[in-house]
């Protein structure tokens, strides 16, 4: 399994466990970088230690706070929002680049909702 494999799996289980999602923003918002494929990408991560250690590691986002959405906020509104605009998710972003899965909302919000059935 690759590392961005395993992140994602871990981003599906954790949000569906903790109920909560995590993202990074400043003064202009929340970072959507441009993919190879012309699309843009908003990160979250599943857990506060994971957004930290984005921020703290990674230059590009070097004075980002980290802020919580719970989750069915984020299933309810955020990723519809997200789709709207034609962006992509990035699921638990990780090493010295912020590098990761890309995922389109729909696939993001099947995924929470099936982690969450295993749960209930």
């Amino acid at each position: 399994m690759s590392n961005s494999t395993s992140q994602a799996a871990a981003f599906y289980k954790d949000v569906a466990k903790l109920r909560k999602v995590w993202g990074i923003r400043d003064s202009s918002g929340i970072p959507a970088p441009m993919t190879s494929t012309g699309k843009r990408t908003m990160p979250f991560w599943s857990t506060k230690s994971r957004a930290d250690q984005i921020v703290k590691n990674v230059h590009s986002y070097t004075g980002f706070e980290v802020f919580s959405i719970d989750l069915d906020k984020f299933m309810y509104s955020w990723i519809s929002g997200i789709s709207n605009d034609g962006f992509l998710i990035g699921v638990n972003w990780s090493g010295p680049n912020a590098t990761g899965y890309d995922v389109e909302p729909s696939d993001v919000f099947k995924n929470i909702e099936h982690q969450l059935s295993k749960i209930t």
